[in-house]
């Protein structure tokens, strides 16, 4: 497996559903109710949601971070765009 990339389908899942897949795995291992087989797996899992949900809101933080409101509070005229490589 490589460690530098994620999951295909984290590169498409939106933060949202990733959060919910990421409760659900909490909800199922507090309750203690599955393998430690599937216990492994689902933290695992869980571990590349959190990261995902992570960058993800670091990206809009930034995105963010570079608007820039006019002195009287009006809507900005413009925005830049994010660019992770910055």
């Amino acid at each position: 497996m490589n460690d530098t990339l994620p999951p295909a389908d984290l590169q498409t899942i939106s933060f949202e559903d990733a959060l919910r897949e990421l409760e659900s795995i909490v909800t199922a291992l507090e309750a203690g109710n599955v393998s430690l087989d599937d216990a492994i797996g689902a933290f695992e899992r869980g571990t590349a949601l959190k990261a995902h949900c992570q960058a993800r809101l670091e990206e809009a933080r930034m995105k963010v971070e570079q608007l820039r409101l006019p002195a009287d509070g009006s809507s900005p005229d413009s925005a830049v765009p994010f660019s992770a490589e910055d």
